[in-house]
C-alpha cells in the first residue's frame, strides 16, 4: 500500500508544498521564493514574510497537487514544518496543514525543519547506509548530527553563535554585495585568492564538534577598516575566497572529525549552504584522501523546500506518530535531539 504525503514548509521566506510517495519518489514540489521581495532590506524582514506566505500558501498547494496529477482526495497524510523558523511564518504552514488534515480527516505531523533537511539527502540518495553524520548547514542552522534511523538522530555540536549562512550573509553585507550573501560570496570566490588572507578558522576545545563564526566575521570587519578606503575589485574577491575558505575549512574538519570520533564512514551535507561549490569541492577532496564517502543532494533538494518535509513526515506517520490540533510553531531548536 502506498501513502501519498502532502508536505507544507513555511519557515523562513520559501511558501512550498509537495507531494512526495512513499517518503522516496517526488511527485511535485514548487517552492514560491521571497529572495527579490527580502534583498533590498538585506534580510528577511518576518512581518513581510508571514504576510506573504498567507497570500501564496493556497496557490502553492494546488499547484502541487495539479503538477503531481492528484486531488485532495488522493492525499493520504500531511507533513508541516513545525519549527524552528519564524513563528508568525510557521503559524501559516501550521494552520494550512491543520485545516486541510481536519476537513480530509487524514492523519498529519509536525516536523523539525533542521532534522527534515536530513531526509533530504536520502530523496536523492536511497542507498544510503546508518548510522552516517549528517551536517546541517543554512542561514539560520549549523549542526552536525550522527543519523542511526530516519528519525533517530542525535545531536553532536552545533553553533555557538552565528551560523555559517549568516556569516556569509553579515560579510556579504559589509562589503556592500547585497543578500543573499551566499550566493554572491560563491561566484567572486572563484575569481579570487584564497590564500590572500589568513583570515582565523575557530575549531574551538581540541575535541569540540561545536561551531563558532562571530570571530571569523570580526576578523573580516577589522581587515576591511584596516584597508581604510574603498575596497577595488580584486580586494573584494580577496576578501570573499579567504574568508569562503576559512568558513569551508573549518566545516570539513570538524565533519571529518565527527566521523573519525564515531567510527563512520559515509556522511550528508545538507542545507541552503550545502549549494556552495567549494564546500562540496573541498569533501569530495578530503573525504575521499580521508576514506569517507561525503553526499551532497541537488540544489533545489537543499534550500528549503516541502518534499523534504514530507519525506520527514512520512517515516514518521510509519511510526505512529501523530498531531493534534494542540500543534504549535516554535523558534528555536531545542536541542532535545542530543545525546
Amino acid at each position: 500500500m502506498t501513502m501519498k504525503v502532502l508536505g507544507i514548509e513555511s519557515s523562513c521566506d520559501e511558501t512550498s508544498a509537495a507531494i512526495v510517495m512513499d517518503g522516496r519518489e517526488i511527485l511535485s514540489n514548487i517552492v514560491a521564493s521571497q529572495v527579490a521581495l527580502h534583498s533590498k532590506y538585506g534580510g528577511v524582514v518576518p512581518e513581510i514574510a508571514s504576510r506573504k506566505h498567507v497570500e501564496f500558501i493556497l496557490p502553492v498547494i494546488d499547484e502541487a497537487l495539479a503538477r503531481s496529477g492528484n486531488g485532495l482526495k488522493e492525499i493520504d497524510a500531511i507533513a508541516v514544518t513545525q519549527g524552528p523558523g519564524l513563528v508568525g511564518s510557521l503559524l501559516v504552514g501550521i494552520s494550512a496543514a491543520k485545516s486541510l488534515a481536519y476537513v480530509l480527516k487524514v492523519p498529519w505531523v509536525g516536523v523539525n525543519h533542521i532534522l527534515s533537511h536530513i531526509a533530504a539527502a536520502f530523496l536523492s540518495s536511497p542507498s544510503l547506509k546508518f548510522p552516517l553524520i549528517a551536517l546541517v548547514v543554512s542561514g539560520g542552522h549549523t549542526s552536525l548530527f550522527r543519523v542511526e534511523s530516519q528519525t533517530r538522530m542525535f545531536l553532536l555540536g552545533q553553533t555557538r553563535d552565528d551560523a555559517a549562512g549568516e556569516a556569509f550573509d553579515k560579510v556579504a553585507k559589509l562589503m556592500g554585495l547585497g543578500y543573499p550573501g551566499g550566493q554572491i560570496i560563491d561566484r567572486l570566490a572563484r575569481e579570487g585568492d584564497r590564500k590572500a588572507i589568513p583570515f582565523p578558522r575557530t575549531l574551538l576545545e581540541p575535541h569540540s564538534l561545536d561551531f563558532s563564526f562571530s570571530g571569523l566575521k570580526t576578523a573580516v570587519l577589522q581587515h576591511i577598516k584596516d584597508l581604510g578606503r574603498k575596497l577595488s575589485s580584486i580586494q573584494i574577491r580577496e576578501i570573499a575566497a579567504s574568508f569562503q575558505e576559512a568558513v569551508v575549512d573549518t566545516l570539513v574538519k570538524k565533519v571529518l572529525r565527527a566521523a573519525r570520533r564515531e567510527e563512520i564512514k559515509e556522511g550528508v551535507v545538507v542545507g541552503g549552504v550545502a549549494c556552495n561549490s567549494r564546500l562540496r569541492e573541498r569533501f569530495f577532496e578530503e573525504g575521499n584522501s580521508s576514506g569517507i564517502a561525503v553526499h551532497f543532494p541537488p540544489p533545489a533538494l537543499c534550500t528549503d523546500n516541502a518534499a523534504m518535509v514530507a519525506a520527514a513526515g512520512f517515516h514518521r506517520l510509519m511510526e505512529g506518530q501523530r498531531s493534534d490540533l494542540r500543534l504549535n510553531a516554535y523558534s528555536r531548536f531545542s536541542g532535545s535531539h542530543q545525546r
